[in-house]
């Protein structure tokens, strides 16, 4: 079965060689300069999609070829996700804003500064695609508390009254929780969801929180 991405590639691969049958109807008459009429069609330019290994090419009208491309429309899984990742990471932001003042070990300090450095441009581009798509939408049986990897507000107090070694500690074993939490969530959002958009934030959160997680494991 062949995954989401590689159904666009396909797509554009279409929309490529449409590309070039359009150019090719505007090439010149080699003997009076002129541009060549386009070759007669029985209802109008035709794109030409590649077939499957070891089957001929098809020829498409362009309203077949648009039929093929993926709906990319979001839809519930993706909405979920990202407002429930907004939330996820403003909670990250706020427990490495306690870093600088708190924290024993430059090496934590810094992981805070690259970690809070990385999802306050997260949450704005976020927020960005929410309002593009029509603002948030009701979510229910869903709230912050049941997001994996959160921390919880008696968590949260005793890193505030941490400081030094404890502090360091505590982050540390919070933070990796809180990340494999954001991991497990882009994971689902990738068998669910349905934007392309929104799948190519979660692979970002992959990447980049599974190093961090690695990262902070051998601190």
């Amino acid at each position: 079965m062949l995954s989401k991405r590689r159904v666009r590639g396909a797509v554009a691969g279409v929309l490529a060689v449409a590309a070039v049958f359009a150019l090719a109807a505007c090439e010149s008459d080699p003997k009076t300069g002129a541009a060549a009429p386009p070759a007669p069609t029985s209802g109008g330019p035709l794109v030409v999609a590649p077939g499957k290994p070891g089957e001929p090419a098809k020829k498409l009208t362009p309203e077949e070829a648009a039929r093929l491309t993926p709906d990319e429309r979001p839809n519930g899984a993706d909405y979920m996700y990202v407002q429930m990742m907004i939330e996820h990471h403003r909670q990250a932001v706020t427990m490495t804003a306690l870093a600088p003042q708190r924290a024993e070990s430059e090496k934590v300090r810094k992981v805070a500064e690259r970690i809070g450095a990385a999802q306050g441009p997260e949450i704005s581009a976020m927020e960005g695609w929410l309002k593009n798509n029509g603002g948030p939408r009701p979510q229910t049986g869903h709230d912050h508390h049941s997001m994996p990897g959160m921390a919880t507000e008696a968590q949260l107090a005793q890193l505030r009254a941490a400081k030094g070694k404890a502090f360091d500690a505590l982050f540390i074993k919070l933070m990796i929780t809180h990340h494999e939490g954001a991991v497990s969530m882009a994971a689902e959002v990738l068998g669910q969801g349905n934007n392309v958009l929104v799948g190519e934030m979660a692979d970002d959160v992959i990447a980049q929180q599974t190093a961090e997680i690695n990262r902070m494991r051998s601190l």
